[in-house]
């Protein structure tokens, strides 16, 4: 198992370290012991924020609602919650190659 990855008994929880103001929204490896995302919004007034959920709600093939952030509203590293989905499933969405 990723050491960013939790299993809940809800779904998953995800530490991320993320990069806003990137060219395009899409997963950039690992980074210590987080996931690293590069986000196309800006670091401005929770647009990050937002992006990062419809984003990785729409990549993990999920309702918007799935997807809650747990902390790290103003910080590059966030923790987030995901419902309904297991560990395998996630790993194998977040890293195809791997």
């Amino acid at each position: 198992m990723k050491p960013w990855l939790t299993i809940q008994p809800e779904g998953i929880r995800l530490t991320l370290h993320v990069q806003p103001g990137a060219r395009k929204s899409e997963i950039a490896g690992e980074h210590g012991e987080a996931l690293k995302i590069r986000l196309a919004a800006p670091p401005v007034e929770g647009k990050a924020n937002a992006e990062l959920v419809r984003w990785l709600a729409s990549y993990l093939g999920l309702p918007r609602k799935s997807v809650t952030l747990l902390t790290g509203e103003r910080n590059r590293h966030k923790i987030v919650a995901i419902a309904g989905l297991d560990a395998a499933t996630a790993l194998a969405r977040l890293l195809p190659a791997a």
